[in-house]
C-alpha cells in the first residue's frame, strides 16, 4: 500500500507543538511521521481546509441507554433524573439493539476513535466485538450500601461482566451505591491492572449526604425499598470516601466532577499518580444545569478527559459538541487544552496512549479534519468534524 500524505492548514500531533502546513504520513492508518510540506512532492500531498488532530477519545458513555434519546425530562436534578430512567428504561430488544448500532455509527463518524462504556447488561457487546470503536467495558456493582440484601444483583452484575469483550473492569457505581463490603469485593476481582470509573460528585444531594448525613438521598431510596438508616455522616465530600476504599495502585476515573473543588482535587491526587478525571458538560447542563469550574483541575495540572455521558442525558452523542460547550460557557479554557484533554488524556485514561490519542510514529490515533478558520483557530458553532482516516 501506498504511503498517504495528508495535508491541511495546521497539523495538531497533541504531544508536540503544532505544525502549519504540517503533512500527517501514513502507512495504512499507521503514522510515519509529522513533515513539512516542502519535504514531500506536491503532487503526492492530499490537501484539506482546516487542521488535522487525532480522533476523540470518549472516556464517559452509556451506550446501551442509547433507546432513551429525548425521553428524559431536562434540567430535574440527577435523584428525579435517575428515577425517570429506571421508569423508561425497559423497552423491545429490537429497539435497543437499533439504537445501540445507530449510536455506534455516529460515534465512528463524529471522529471518537475510543469509548469508556458503562455495561450493566451485555446488550452492547455483539456491537463492541464488531465495531470500528475500541472499547473499554465497565461493569458497574452497586448495592445502595445495602450488603448481603443486596447478593443476587451482584452476582447478576458478576455474570454480565463475565461475558463482556475485554479490556474491561468491575467498577463501583458512585460513592453513595457502594458498600463498603462491596468496595472490598471490586478490588478483589481487580487484581490486575485495570481501569476503574466511578461517577463522582454529580449532584449537592450526594454532597449533603456524606458532610451532614441528611438531605434527599433518604427519601429517595426508600422509595426503591432500601434505607439508608445505618449510613454514618463522614464530615467530608463523598470523594474522600472513595479515596478510602478504592485502590491507589489503578488507573481511577473520576466523572462528572461537577461540585469537585480544588481541595478534592488536591486530596484525589496526592492520594494517586494514577487520577484522571473525565468532564460530560452536555450532560452536567442537561440534568443538573450546571457546570464544573474548571480552572481549578487546569491550576492543578489534573489530566481531564472528556465523555459524552448517554442519550438518556444528551442531546448528541460527539466529543466536538462537549469542546464547544467547554468553549462557549468557559471561554478561558485554551483550544489546545481542550484538545488534550479530547485526545491523549483520554487515551491515557483508558489505556490505550500506546495507540491513540496524538500523531507519533507508530500509532493509529485516526485523522480527523476539524473545519475552523485556519487564522482565528477558534472553536465557534460552524466548526464541524470531518473523519479522514
Amino acid at each position: 500500500m501506498a504511503h498517504r500524505y495528508i495535508t491541511a492548514d495546521w497539523v495538531y500531533p497533541v504531544s508536540s507543538s503544532r505544525v502549519k502546513h504540517g503533512v500527517v504520513v501514513l502507512d495504512g492508518d499507521k503514522v510515519l511521521a509529522v513533515e513539512q510540506r516542502q519535504n514531500v512532492p506536491a503532487d503526492q500531498l492530499e490537501y484539506f481546509k482546516g487542521i488535522l488532530v487525532p480522533g476523540f477519545i470518549n472516556t464517559h458513555c452509556h451506550l446501551e441507554l442509547s433507546h432513551l434519546k429525548g425521553k428524559v425530562e431536562t434540567g430535574t436534578g440527577l435523584l428525579a433524573f435517575i428515577e425517570q430512567v429506571v421508569k423508561l428504561r425497559e423497552t423491545s430488544q429490537e429497539v435497543i439493539d437499533q439504537a445501540i448500532v445507530e449510536a455506534d455509527d455516529y460515534m465512528w463518524k463524529q471522529g471518537i476513535q475510543a469509548v469508556g462504556d458503562i455495561s450493566n447488561k451485555t446488550d452492547t457487546f455483539e456491537i463492541k466485538r464488531k465495531s470500528k470503536i475500541k472499547y473499554y467495558t465497565f461493569v458497574e456493582m452497586f448495592d445502595f450500601m445495602q450488603g448481603d440484601k443486596m447478593k443476587d444483583l451482584i452476582s447478576g452484575n458478576l455474570h454480565t461482566f463475565e461475558q463482556a469483550p475485554s479490556p474491561k473492569a468491575v467498577v463501583p457505581h458512585a460513592p453513595y451505591s457502594v458498600s463498603l463490603e462491596l468496595f472490598k469485593k471490586i478490588n478483589s476481582i481487580n487484581t490486575s491492572p485495570v481501569i476503574v470509573s466511578i461517577h463522582n460528585q454529580e449532584t449537592p444531594a450526594e454532597e449533603e449526604l456524606f458532610k451532614n448525613g441528611t438531605g434527599d438521598f433518604f427519601p429517595f431510596v426508600k422509595k426503591f425499598g432500601f434505607s439508608f438508616d445505618a449510613f454514618k455522616k463522614t464530615g467530608q465530600s463523598s470523594i474522600h470516601f472513595v479515596l478510602q476504599h478504592l485502590d491507589p495502585n489503578q488507573r481511577t476515573l473520576f466523572v462528572h466532577n461537577t461540585l469537585t473543588s480544588k481541595a478534592d482535587i488536591g486530596a484525589a491526587q496526592s492520594w494517586s499518580e494514577k487520577v484522571y478525571w473525565a468532564t460530560c458538560p452536555n450532560a452536567n447542563l442537561y440534568i443538573e444545569n450546571k457546570l464544573p469550574d474548571y480552572q481549578p483541575f487546569i491550576d492543578d495540572a489534573s489530566r481531564m478527559t472528556i465523555g459524552t455521558d448517554s442519550l438518556t442525558s444528551n442531546w448528541q452523542l460527539s466529543v466536538l459538541e462537549e469542546m464547544k460547550t467547554i468553549a462557549r460557557y468557559q471561554s478561558y479554557v485554551p483550544f489546545d487544552t481542550l484538545l488534550q484533554w479530547a485526545t491523549i488524556n483520554g487515551a491515557e485514561a483508558l489505556g490505550m496512549e500506546k495507540e491513540l490519542g496524538s500523531f507519533e510514529i507508530g500509532k493509529n490515533p485516526g485523522v480527523l479534519l476539524l473545519t475552523m478558520d485556519p487564522d482565528l483557530l477558534s472553536l465557534n458553532e460552524t466548526v464541524e468534524v470531518r473523519r479522514v482516516i
